[in-house]
């Protein structure tokens, strides 16, 4: 009896403590492979993955191009999982990524679209930081990978798209800064990168690679859409965050996707693969597609003959990796069949292996590596989770406000809390979200400042039954203030579900009325959604005071919900999206890939860049407790732009196509004529805070382009540059931004090329929403007369 308590125990205890020994490959203490040449780290990468590659038979290779690679044994390489998930903090999502007892939960940021809400490229960097801090910490314990898939870089061009929560929102500006930032976060061995080294901290990953936003609209569905996108809004919108992500953010991986752009799968894609990702932007490191992807192709649209073949084109065509099965199941047949050579597995390997030593991977001990000893303490520490909910707090939008928020604990005693999302816990959580190191509900944190009464109102964000709004009315009825918390969640917005509309779900709509009209204080609406809501039913109720949105905020919603409705922060988020109403749905199909409008086919055309019809809250909107002024302190009037020298003295360069040597307004020159070195002008704005409370503001850089008929469909207007900055009440700061002429002040033809236009131009300081300032500056051909004097 004693010896079944005893074995008992010990079960017990294992399964409390599981063994956190991390296998290594090249580890001298396990491995007697280790003198190997590619165990070598004084030798370059190449050199050490030929000896590595060289050593492998056909059939272990094939192994190893799938996620989850078997290793080799005998030359002490054990197997590795590459499938690991960090969009907002290390996630269970992917098999990757184990929690126990040892490392029960990882912080939880905020989904990205409210973290893209913030517009602060400090807070994107320092998020990619903790989560990698964590990613190695866990690592180390042998509880996640170094390979995270992550972040999602599609821009969120539709408000019905169930992915959107994953983006940081419609603007190809802002997606590409985030993505830049939170890479180089997760990757960066030393902060702020100071370190001239190619290892990698762990390695991230954008995706999905490309044209990718439709994922089960009305029976459609990802792994059949066929996005047809011309030229220009491929260049212009969805190409831009994944080449800033490769050639700024040197990312180390990008994912295809499982759609087809202009009838061609992006996994078998030479064009799009080892032609722009690998041949124009210089990716370093390796493609994977999304889960299934090869197989999908084959099995979905038939797009191949036989596996065999479907493992060829996407070999061939660039791919490095497969999440899932199908290239270790067939490549080894593939290549005996003559269907695709075995120097194509090789390069694979290569690009695969390389990524892995950059990693350490191939080091042997990690002990000895510089966060070789970071562990479970290190995970869900303080300060981890005081940025989890200084990210929500700056990410919270306030759309409307009478003036009655911020509300006072000394007059505000008793609240009613209602909604479906009142006591939300998982559900501000979003997608790819592991386990938190712990929630705040609005419930909990509302509590904080006021005696409570709670009431669902709906039982769920479906809200299909209406027994329980007169329980929530009721409540209201007696509180000095309700705060009604409603909105969307998964069943509603998710990966695999797109919405067919903009409205509340169900009933609650009705829930929201019932219960401002029943209150005798102020209703404040909070809507707690990836995606817009159309929630104009509400601006012009007197009862409803305020309406915040507050997107998916994480572990610590809650806390920052409250602190912000009771003034304990001064809210100075903006939206990342554009908020249309209901009709929008009814104007354009979701799988409709143009951006701009037509007016031919009533098309009002997508994004704040070319929309043309009204929107309830446009894009950049975001109201505060303080009233801030800017005004432009220094900025040129007018900008010349030089040719290229061959062409500026050529004599003949008026006969070339594409460039002219006396610009008048609204001709236009391609980029590439253009010497683009140093061709840059800084932009000082003054911001004042002429409110009582101190607060964060964020500055937002508008463009609008002179009217071409060079260049058809240019934006309404375009962000080129963006900055949040604290003002104290009563004072003022300057924020100095920087335009890059060719990069930022080009507009995109038909053809897909990007041109200058000549002639009199226009910045915007601030949001539609908000007063503007506006400057305009000239953008003129420098001349020959004055290029030959610049040379003396």
């Amino acid at each position: 009896m004693k010896k079944h308590v005893v074995l008992a125990l010990c079960l017990l205890v294992l399964l409390m403590n599981p063994d956190s020994t991390q296998q290594y490959a090249c580890d001298k203490r396990t491995s007697k492979t280790s003198e190997f040449p590619f165990c070598n780290t004084s030798l370059p990468y190449d050199v050490r993955v030929k000896d590595l590659v060289g050593r492998l038979t056909l059939q272990e290779k094939v192994q190893q191009l799938v996620n989850k690679a078997t290793g080799v044994s005998r030359l002490g390489v054990p197997g590795y999982e590459w499938w690991s998930e960090a969009l907002h903090g290390v996630s269970n999502t992917g098999p990757g990524v184990i929690f126990n007892a040892t490392v029960p939960g990882a912080t939880s940021f905020p989904a990205v679209i409210l973290s893209a809400a913030t517009f602060n490229m400090s807070l994107w960097y320092e998020m990619g930081r903790v989560v990698s801090t964590e990613a190695r910490a866990m690592y180390n314990v042998g509880q996640a990978g170094l390979t995270y898939w992550s972040p999602n870089v599609n821009v969120f061009r539709d408000p019905r798209w169930g992915r959107g929560q994953e983006t940081p929102g419609e603007d190809p500006l802002v997606v590409s800064r985030y993505a830049v930032n939170y890479v180089r976060g997760l990757q960066e061995m030393e902060k702020d990168g100071n370190s001239s080294s190619d290892k990698l901290k762990v390695s991230s990953c954008c995706k999905h690679y490309t044209a990718y936003d439709v994922d089960n609209w009305k029976g459609i569905d990802r792994f059949h859409f066929d996005a047809k996108v011309t030229l220009q809004d491929m260049e212009d919108t969805y190409q831009s965050p994944f080449k800033s992500c490769v050639v700024e953010g040197h990312v180390s991986s990008v994912m295809c996707s499982y759609n087809r752009v202009n009838g061609v799968p992006t996994c078998a894609d030479a064009d799009l693969l080892k032609g722009v990702v690998r041949g124009q932007w210089g990716l370093d490191g390796y493609i994977v597609s999304d889960c299934d992807s090869v197989e999908v192709f084959y099995n979905s649209i038939h797009y191949t003959a036989t596996p065999e073949d479907a493992v060829a084109v996407a070999l061939k065509a660039g791919l490095d990796m497969n999440c899932g099965t199908y290239l270790g199941k067939y490549t080894e047949n593939s290549v005996k069949l003559g269907t695709v050579e075995e120097s194509v597995v090789d390069q694979a390997l290569t690009n695969n292996y390389i990524v892995l030593m950059r990693l350490g991977y191939f080091d042997g001990d990690q002990t000895q590596h510089p966060f070789g000893k970071l562990g479970p303490a290190d995970v869900c520490t303080d300060g981890n989770q005081k940025l989890a909910l200084e990210a929500a707090k700056q990410g919270i939008v306030l759309l409307e406000n009478n003036g009655t928020l911020p509300l006072s604990p000394n007059t505000t005693k008793t609240i009613a809390v209602i909604g479906p999302n009142a006591n939300a816990s998982q559900v501000m959580l979003s997608n790819y979200a592991g386990i938190p190191c712990g929630y705040i509900t609005p419930l909990q944190g509302l509590k904080k400042y006021a005696s409570v009464t709670y009431q669902p109102g709906c039982a769920n964000v479906s809200c299909s039954d209406e027994s329980l709004i007169d329980s929530a009315a009721k409540a209201a009825s007696t509180a000095d203030a309700t705060i009604l918390i409603v909105g969307l969640d998964q069943s509603i917005e998710a990966e695999g579900l797109d919405r067919v509309n903009l409205t509340l779900p169900g009933l609650q709509e009705k829930l929201v009325m019932q219960v401002a009209n029943a209150t005798p204080g102020p209703t404040i609406l909070v809507i707690m959604s990836a995606g817009p809501v159309d929630v104009s039913f509400a601006k012009n109720v007197s009862k409803i005071v305020g309406i915040l949105w507050v997107g998916y905020p994480g572990q610590s919603g809650g806390e920052a919900i409250a602190q912000v409705i009771f003034g304990h922060y001064n809210p100075g988020g903006r939206s990342p999206v554009t908020w249309y109403p209901q009709k929008y749905v009814d104007e354009l199909p979701l799988t409709d890939m143009n951006m701009r409008a037509n007016r031919t086919r009533t098309f009002p055309g997508r994004t704040y860049r070319f929309y043309t019809g009204q929107s309830i809250y446009s894009f950049g909107h975001g109201l505060s407790y303080s009233t801030y002024s800017k005004f432009v302190k220094s900025a040129p009037t007018t900008v010349s732009v030089p040719l290229k020298s061959s062409l500026m003295l050529d004599p003949h360069n008026t006969l070339l196509p594409n460039t002219i040597t006396s610009a008048t307004n609204g001709q236009a020159i391609n980029v590439s004529k253009v010497n683009c070195e140093g061709l840059q002008f800084d932009v000082e704005i003054g911001i004042k805070n002429v409110g009582t409370m101190d607060g964060s503001h964020v500055v937002l850089v508008f463009w609008k382009p002179p009217t071409s008929d060079a260049v058809k469909g240019s934006p309404n207007r375009q962000l080129i540059a963006f900055d949040r900055v604290d003002v104290k009440s009563g004072k003022a700061e300057t924020v100095k931004l920087k335009v890059d002429v060719c990069k930022d002040l080009n507009v995109v033809d038909e053809h897909g090329q990007r041109k200058l236009v000549f002639g009199q131009h226009a910045l915007v300081v601030g949001a539609s929403s908000e007063h503007q300032v506006r400057h305009h500056f000239y953008l003129k051909q420098l001349t020959t007369e004055e290029a030959m004097l610049s040379m003396y």
